[in-house]
């Protein structure tokens, strides 16, 4: 996820209908079409970039064209070559350079491909690496979540090893360590925010802090308001307050700084593709004015909940 500052109201609600914005014809490489899709990234013109995860290709869809998305990185089937990905779990856009910045899982590598039109494709620029999110500050520094060594890198562009700056202890559930940690949020004072997948919890690891503070979940899986069962995708707003994706409770949460429960703000109504539910919900994201974007795992879409205006 890349910070930029979003001002929502704490008692803000979203329509509870969403609108599919990409995807929704039903597992497929088709255009229209994703196959269990991962991460997002909204740009400032509200185009969706999507890892479109089984299609191991990158692809954006346009704001008002919800019939076709395009491929920008990837399509060329499941391999190593580098205008292949494999399994590709998350993207941002580094607009600096006007790259795609890619989780390639698959590959076990993080690839830049430049968003030029004609590029064919990317560059490597680290390697062997269990990657699954990244996150960018406002200094251009890079994080991303390893889950085979259980922690969170953050990398100056170029730099190959990166320094640790959450979890590195060994897979557990103490407070300096990590169990299969997902997405990341990164806020201006360089703070990681961290979805601790297996330990069922989100995490929030102070800049140059040896341990992490427990911000939600962390009482075992379940599905009262005081538990996550695995959780993915995360945003941090401009209030600290967080959002973030419970999978496993097919909902999207809202927890308020300083909350010992959190409040389900979209989904919660069952299993199932109705424009009011999902499916394993895994990827989270907002645009500027507060939209809520939302990667619909096994319903093969991403959903738009439009913030309420008058509150």
């Amino acid at each position: 996820m890349f910070y930029f500052l979003v001002n929502i109201s704490a008692n803000a609600e979203w329509k509870q209908n969403g609108v599919t914005v990409a995807g929704g014809h039903g597992e497929g490489r088709a255009t229209n079409q994703l196959y269990s899709p991962h991460g997002l990234f909204v740009h400032d013109d509200q185009t969706v970039v999507i890892a479109d995860w089984r299609n191991h290709r990158i692809v954006q869809w346009k704001n008002g064209d919800t019939t076709n998305g395009q491929v920008v990185a990837g399509g060329k089937g499941q391999g190593r070559g580098l205008n292949q990905l494999n399994g590709p779990t998350d993207v941002l856009i580094d607009k600096e350079t006007d790259s795609l910045i890619i989780c390639d899982q698959g590959n076990r590598r993080v690839v830049r491909w430049p968003r030029r039109s004609g590029t064919t494709q990317g560059e490597l620029l680290i390697d062997n690496i269990y990657c699954y999110g990244l996150a960018m500050d406002e200094q251009r520094y890079l994080y991303v979540s390893d889950t085979g060594k259980h922690e969170v890198r953050r990398y100056q562009l170029g730099e190959e090893n990166g320094t640790v700056v959450a979890g590195g202890n060994g897979q557990g559930d103490g407070l300096k360590q990590l169990n299969g940690p997902a997405y990341l949020f990164v806020d201006r004072q360089q703070n990681v925010y961290v979805s601790d997948y297996s330990n069922h919890r989100v995490m929030k690891w102070n800049k140059d802090a040896k341990e992490g503070i427990v911000l939600a979940g962390g009482q075992g899986y379940g599905n009262v308001l005081t538990q996550l069962d695995r959780p993915n995708g995360l945003f941090v707003d401009a209030l600290r307050t967080l959002y973030v994706v419970d999978s496993g409770n097919h909902h999207v949460m809202r927890w308020t700084r300083g909350a010992k429960r959190g409040t389900v703000i979209v989904g919660g109504n069952g299993r199932g593709p109705g424009a009011n539910q999902f499916h394993v919900p895994i990827g989270l994201s907002f645009d500027r004015h507060g939209n809520l974007f939302v990667v619909d795992y096994n319903n093969h879409r991403v959903q738009r909940f439009s913030i309420e205006k008058d509150l």
